[in-house]
């Protein structure tokens, strides 16, 4: 029987993420909408960011407790439910064109950056200095990024003066009320982070499942929700820069960021599982990647193809 108050906890923590990402989410768009960020750049960075915040919290924690299989499984599995469920998700809702600047740079960031991680796994070990070296590789991304705009690669619609009067949306924007919104939502991911990881711990031992699958299932899932939750409410609103943005940028967050920090903060050692988990990454990553690039548009039936993809993982790592 399972322990109810570990169970408990698991839900409280799920919660805890979803609400704190959201804060987290909304305080920081709307404050680099109104710097006059462009929607793609902003779902590639401070949305893709935020809301891989509960990875790097659930990951950095469960490194530093020595829980390397938890630590990995969450980055795996989480972006295989990314680049599966969510993305398919926002396919099936609105069908999207891929912009140029996303094609070219970014989805070709999210290929290499899965291919580095299959690389850095293999062995079933992660460095400090691969963590190191992973942590490099995202801040040359991210000065990619900077750069793009500043050169006025990315195309943007007037968000608003710099003051922070309004946002890209032209919603008035208070500062101090969205930096509260976004630090507040910080502090509920970490709290809510730590929650979910001691309570997938438990309910991993009270019933004689290895950690690895804990994390590359639920802990993965539950910590993917603020993608979800983010990617579906900017399809169904008709954003679908934010929508693939948030879903590509934060899988390169997740492989770079979430596994070069928690490397960096305590060498990782993983179960061999890995290996199979990584062979679902790169397929489901290829093909997202084949039908980003060749017909420049995401259908729904490549949509439903990946929801299927992403689910089967799930439901497969579940059963081994």
């Amino acid at each position: 029987m399972l322990p109810v108050g570990d169970v408990a906890s698991l839900i409280v923590g799920v919660l805890a993420l979803w609400i704190g990402a959201r804060f987290l989410v909304t305080g920081a768009s709307r404050l680099a909408g109104a710097a006059g960020i462009p929607a793609l750049v902003v779902g590639l960075t401070v949305v893709a960011f935020g809301t891989s915040a509960p990875e790097i919290v659930v990951s950095t924690g469960a490194a530093l407790e020595g829980r390397g299989d938890v630590a990995v499984g969450n980055v795996v599995g989480s972006n295989v439910f990314n680049l599966g469920v969510i993305l398919g998700l926002v396919a099936v809702i609105a069908p999207f064109r891929v912009s140029e600047p996303l094609l070219r740079r970014d989805v070709l960031a999210m290929a290499a950056s899965t291919a580095i991680a299959v690389a850095v796994l293999a062995n079933g070990l992660v460095s400090r200095l691969e963590g190191a070296v992973l942590l490099a590789l995202l801040a040359g991304y991210l000065a990619a990024l900077v750069i793009a705009v500043k050169n006025g690669d990315e195309a943007a619609e007037p968000t608003g003066d710099s003051s922070g009067a309004t946002d890209g949306a032209g919603r008035d924007v208070w500062l101090g009320l969205e930096v509260g919104r976004t630090v507040a939502g910080l502090a509920i991911v970490i709290v809510g982070g730590r929650v979910l990881v001691d309570a997938a711990v438990g309910l991993a031992l009270s019933v004689g499942i290895s950690e690895w699958v804990i994390g590359a299932t639920i802990v993965a899932a539950g910590t993917s929700l603020p993608e979800l939750v983010t990617s579906v409410v900017a399809a169904r609103q008709a954003d679908t820069g934010i929508a693939a943005g948030n879903v590509v940028g934060s899988s390169v967050f997740n492989v770079l960021g979430v596994l070069g920090l928690a490397a960096a903060a305590r060498p990782l050692a993983v179960d061999p599982a890995v290996v199979l988990a990584l062979g679902w990454l790169a397929a489901v990553t290829a093909f997202a990647t084949v039908v980003l690039a060749t017909g420049r548009q995401l259908t729904r039936l490549e949509g439903a193809a990946l929801v299927a993809f992403g689910t089967a993982y799930w439901v497969v790592s579940a059963i081994l």
